[in-house]
């Protein structure tokens, strides 16, 4: 049997150039998504066996996406794609569980090499990636856990983005009220105190685009 994959990325024609390489390589592309929200919704409805996800996605990263992932769908794997080869990214996603992180500067020599090794059971990270940040992963060392929650992170993420307090709530499903209280919350853990500088550590953080 071949192995079935999910594919989510906000942009149709990265999509398209994967599904046309993996499929040439004998691969299943069972579904296709294009924001973070998409991924457990569509893991359980096509039940791939490896989902590729990107990290930078609207509405929920790909870090945070593969964590809500392992929570429901413990047989999918996890592949990030990324352009970050940061430690602080790195150790994070390692973190969340993935067993898999390709460079995108690296993604077409990379990935078949990448899915055939998860697919077996194993751990793939990019060659470029530092054996540094692997080690200080496996030591404990390194960057700090994050100490926002799941749902923080995904207000983060939303308020880098542009949108206003209301628009959060809507998209999240909870009161504006609700959605002020977690904004409040992140930024006092956070220490910061204006719209700008939560814009900028969002940017840092890897959870917009600049």
């Amino acid at each position: 049997m071949p192995v079935r994959l999910l594919l989510v990325d906000d942009h149709a024609l990265v999509r398209h150039g994967l599904r046309i390489l993996l499929e040439k390589e004998g691969f299943q592309v069972a579904g296709e998504g294009c924001d973070g929200r998409d991924v457990v919704r569509m893991a359980a409805a096509v039940h791939p066996d490896i989902a590729i996800l990107d990290i930078s996605m609207p509405f929920l990263n790909g870090v945070d996406a593969a964590r809500e992932l392992k929570k429901s769908s413990h047989d999918t794997k996890v592949i990030l794609l990324t352009r970050h080869d940061e430690p602080q990214y790195v150790t994070e996603a390692l973190r969340a569980g993935v067993e898999g992180y390709i460079l995108k500067s690296q993604a077409a020599t990379d990935l078949i090499e990448a899915i055939q090794q998860v697919a077996r059971g194993g751990i793939y990270l990019s060659p470029n990636i530092s054996r540094a940040v692997v080690d200080a992963y496996l030591s404990k060392s390194g960057p700090p856990v994050d100490p926002l929650t799941a749902r923080e992170r995904q207000v983060l993420q939303m308020v880098g983005e542009g949108k206003s307090t209301k628009e959060v709530a809507r998209l999240l499903g909870i009161s504006t009220k609700t959605a002020e209280s977690h904004r409040g919350r992140l930024m006092r853990k956070l220490d910061i105190h204006e719209t700008a500088s939560l814009v900028r550590y969002a940017i840092r953080r890897g959870l917009v685009q600049p």
